[in-house]
């Protein structure tokens, strides 16, 4: 090996292996919960330092494949990093952190007192391995071990306080993750059988020979499981209804985050293994669908977690119409979105948190004057606010307008129905964000028409009391600065992709050369193409 590929195979499995034994060596501080969030957010930091190497390895050198454990390919395990991998290793490390941080003042810990295991930090730590174990595995089955340890911690995570409305909301998201996980295995099976291998490299050069039906059947099971994962209409009924329950931390990192890792399996999938099977325009529609269907629903909400929700499975569409488009210009501007929108989702749904601190209540019907209560809180919002509206010169503009020049570019009708869409979903979210900030941020708090019902504001920040335990629900008027400043940071991130739009949209367009050209991922996985 080369130096560069020497510390890669160094690296490469150190996304997953440092929050796994992070999560270990918590047991030993079961009873001292400062060690564990110091624990935890020392190996989230060190993780934001090892992603941030890895894109940088991955920009410079290109696709580099490393075999754990000294199997050869297709036996072991490949962990692949190229340039869309580590960029959502990098993103999602960046969100992570943010949330740890904020839930580090938040002071997320078991309610029980006599339980002296704290059970938020190992198991956020598992659900950090899972996400980068899908992001970098170079195999279908290891992708969906990936998905399987998001499925565990993402049920504890949800139902954390065990009230009722979270454990209803944590077994129908149960329910439908297992639900497409079965989906997802079955496609795995089809895939096995019909090519006799998993590793994506070898699936992409033997998938070539198998017959166009059974190819395109195999890929409908696979983007049927990816696509509930994903959140794409119409398989994302499920979303609205399981996210809004969650502590403020859970519902940031799950909408920023989560429905990406299917979005990131789709790109993956479609491009290196069934770039012609015929779904492009499948794609499309369904990215069409997505945003408007989505929008339409973030408008009708009167309550601003639910509205966000909408929001987040309307966006998973304009991402869906850039990896239909098939295109180089396409493909580099889903995985720009897709970045864009993992920062300021999250971002959203952390001052969502902070609202309900603020003001007791996340109901447009009983909030009001939050612009003059807390001057900080308006800024925290009305940034990503604006971004995810796509007001220029943010970067959710700048994505925006990459999809919908790749679309004009290929000129179809359908395309261009998509640029009119993507036009008018931008408008909508504008409008649904705009009444956010008008109800619960400009008008007075009397004029509320259940403005009575919410606790009082207080307008001053309080400093974190890391001895008790609040809820972001029950205990209005306390924003711990540690939460506000995690949030700012956050925004300042997305804010930061702004600033550098250009070498960002660089990077996004040589990862869509690399989708785009198949040869560089297999030959950097099996070292030249096998025999069929």
């Amino acid at each position: 090996m080369s130096p560069p590929q020497d510390l890669l195979a160094v690296l490469a499995p150190l996304p997953v292996l440092v929050p796994l034994l992070a999560a270990a060596a918590m047991l030993i501080f079961g009873r001292r919960p400062r060690a564990q969030r110091f624990v935890a957010l020392f190996a989230l930091t060190a993780a934001v330092v090892i992603c941030a190497l890895l894109l940088y390895l991955a920009d410079r050198d290109g696709t580099t494949a490393v075999q754990v454990g000294g199997w050869e390919t297709p036996i072991g395990i490949t962990l692949v990093v190229d340039r869309l991998s580590a960029t959502m290793l990098l993103v999602s490390s960046i969100v992570l952190l943010a949330v740890a941080l904020y839930g580090a003042g938040q002071n997320i810990r078991d309610r029980d007192v006599k339980q002296p295991t704290s059970i938020f930090w190992p198991t956020y730590l598992v659900l950090s391995a899972g996400v980068w174990l899908a992001f970098l595995a170079g195999d279908l089955f290891n992708m969906f071990v990936g998905f399987e340890i998001l499925l565990v911690a993402s049920f504890v995570l949800l139902t954390l306080g065990a009230t009722a409305e979270r454990i209803r909301a944590g077994v129908s998201y149960t329910m439908v993750s297992m639900v497409s996980s079965l989906i997802f295995l079955t496609g795995i099976a089809l895939a096995y059988a019909a090519t006799g291998t998993l590793n994506l490299a070898q699936l992409a050069v033997r998938m070539d020979a198998v017959p166009d039906g059974i190819r395109n059947a195999v890929y409908a099971v696979l983007l049927v499981g990816f696509g509930i994962k994903a959140a794409v209409f119409p398989l994302s009924n499920w979303l609205p209804d399981s996210y809004p329950s969650a502590p403020a931390p859970v519902t940031a990192v799950f909408a920023g985050l989560l429905t990406k890792v299917g979005v990131y399996a789709i790109i993956r999938t479609y491009t290196l293994i069934f770039p012609a099977g015929g779904f492009g325009n499948l794609l499309l529609v369904a990215g069409l669908l997505t945003m408007l269907i989505g929008i339409l629903g973030a408008i009708a909400q009167s309550d601003i977690r639910r509205l966000l929700s909408y929001t987040l499975v309307s966006h998973i569409g304009y991402m869906m119409f850039g990896l239909g488009l098939a295109s180089e210009a396409g493909v580099s501007g889903a995985v720009f979105y897709v970045a864009h929108h993992i920062l300021v989702q999250t971002a959203l749904f952390l001052v969502v948190g902070l609202i309900e601190r603020q003001a007791g209540s996340s109901s447009l019907r009983r909030l009001g004057g939050l612009a003059s209560a807390s001057p900080i809180l308006g800024v925290l919002f009305l940034i990503p606010a604006l971004n995810l509206g796509g007001i220029p010169p943010f970067s959710g503009f700048v994505g925006k307008v990459a999809l919908m020049q790749a679309g004009a570019q290929q000129g179809s009708v359908l395309a261009w129905v998509l640029v009119a869409g993507a036009v008018l979903t931008s408008l909508l979210t504008l409008y649904a964000v705009a009444r956010v900030w008008s109800k619960a941020f400009w008008r007075p708090r009397a004029e509320a028409p259940e403005g009575h019902l919410a606790a009082a504001t207080l307008p001053s920040l309080v400093e974190d009391n890391a001895d008790m335990l609040y809820d972001e629900r029950t205990d209005p008027g306390r924003m711990p600065s540690l939460m506000v400043l995690s949030t700012a940071a956050l925004v300042a991130v997305g804010l930061s992709l702004t600033v550098w739009a250009g070498p960002m949209l660089d990077i996004a367009d040589r990862a869509a050369v690399d989708l785009r050209d198949r040869g560089i991922y297999i030959s950097a996985v099996l070292g030249q193409e096998p025999q069929r």
